[in-house]
């Protein structure tokens, strides 16, 4: 692979951003790829992966550059001359790889990857609570994996289409996909590719939805005419897969405390032709109260340290802090305890999470289950997806049961 300067650039800009400036890594990617219109697809994607890269292994190529934080301009080319090094890509003459010790990177890259905070590149803290959660042998195959790009997946909407003509569609269009076993709706890609400009994506045909949150939905066992609440809907990938499983009958009531993400779930929802949708803003506990007792299913899909899928954030692993995640397990049971009341006595509820650590998941369920209103639902079954034995997102998902009876 040959270098060439207007990319590197590019990549060196973003990572100044990213690492310097606190912005989102795909944020940044995002507005990097319109740089230059010139640019085909593996310039694009050089930019993209290369940058992604050198976010996810910060800690590793930053030790072996010899360079701490805050990282200036010739820090970030000595940490991109460790990645292309340890690629083998061949440095051209350049003054920013001026002296480039290729044989030390090499040997200080051998001798720290026998250390798992710096081979898999995570803070001292984070890996702590990894092995304490989940013990060293899970923590380590899953890390590991969490470092790896994820695929990209998209969801038939079954409103509009089948999976195998979308499929037939996306060839027609040069993009070849493949169906995933246990996944009745899914396409994955065999390649990379900018699907949201297709005509099939702007005439509603499919979302991109990575295949574990996929199994979100079905689990609710939502069905054609029932009222379903999802109370942490966000920009609304798992309402969506509810409507079109409930065949747009009956009614979803979507809510989040950000209007922003409603408004972008209301564009995709005209997209999907889904029509059986309200979206209501949880600006106090006012819209909660009025929905006491009244849902057949709920999908609390809760705020979460997101250690599920730092295959598609890499920048997540530097942003978290322990603190963070003491104060969304509050959180998560805050939500749990106040907006559990919306359903109806034999309704069914789902809790779900991105993450993989216990104390997020299961044991938030048992600790709702002991309290006062808890006592109110039945435990049905569980489920924890973790990306190493699946390949797609690490996920967990509770299914309760309200008991049918009278206090």
């Amino acid at each position: 692979m040959r270098l060439h300067r207007n990319l590197c650039f590019a990549v060196i800009d973003g990572l100044h951003k990213i690492f310097n400036e606190d912005a989102y890594a795909d944020k940044v990617v995002q507005e990097l790829l319109k740089r230059d219109k010139r640019w085909g697809s593996r310039d694009r994607g050089f930019v993209a992966e290369t940058t992604y890269e050198i976010v996810r292994y910060k800690r590793l190529y930053a030790d072996i550059a010899e360079v701490k934080e805050p990282f200036d301009r010739d820090n970030i080319w000595r940490m991109f001359a460790v990645w292309a090094t340890l690629k083998g890509i061949k440095l051209p003459d350049w003054k920013y790889f001026e002296n480039t010790p290729s044989r030390k990177i090499k040997g200080r890259f051998d001798e720290l990857s026998k250390i798992r905070k710096f081979k898999e590149s995570i803070p001292d803290w984070m890996d702590e609570m990894g092995v304490s959660e989940l013990g060293e042998s899970l923590w380590t195959k899953e890390i590991a994996m969490q470092n790896e790009q994820a695929d990209v997946i998209l969801r038939t909407n079954t409103l509009k289409a089948n999976k195998k003509d979308l499929q037939l569609r996306l060839q027609s269009e040069s993009i070849e996909t493949e169906f995933l076993d246990d996944y009745p709706s899914a396409l994955k890609l065999k390649e990379r590719a900018n699907v949201f400009q297709t005509e099939i994506f702007k005439e509603g045909w499919f979302e991109v939805q990575d295949a574990s949150s996929q199994l979100v939905a079905p689990f609710l066992d939502v069905q054609p005419g029932m009222k379903v609440v999802d109370v942490c809907a966000g920009a609304g990938g798992k309402t969506l897969h509810m409507a079109s499983l409930m065949e747009n009958k009956g009614q979803i009531i979507a809510m989040d405390i950000y209007v922003s993400k409603l408004k972008k779930l209301k564009v995709r929802a005209k997209r999907n032709g889904v029509f059986n949708l309200e979206l209501k803003e949880i600006d106090s506990t006012k819209p909660i109260k009025k929905l006491h007792d009244k849902a057949d299913r709920l999908l609390i899909d809760a705020p979460c340290s997101g250690l599920g899928v730092l295959r598609r954030n890499p920048d997540a692993k530097w942003k978290l802090q322990p603190e963070f995640i003491e104060n969304i397990k509050k959180t998560q049971q805050e939500i749990l305890q106040s907006y559990s009341k919306m359903l109806k006595p034999g309704g069914k509820m789902v809790y779900a999470t991105c993450s993989i650590l216990p104390s997020e998941n299961r044991a938030q369920v048992d600790l709702f289950l002991k309290s006062e209103f808890g006592k109110e639902f039945t435990f049905i079954k569980d489920k924890s997806i973790f990306a190493h034995q699946s390949g797609f997102d690490g996920f967990y998902m509770a299914l309760m049961e309200r008991k049918n009876t009278s206090k």
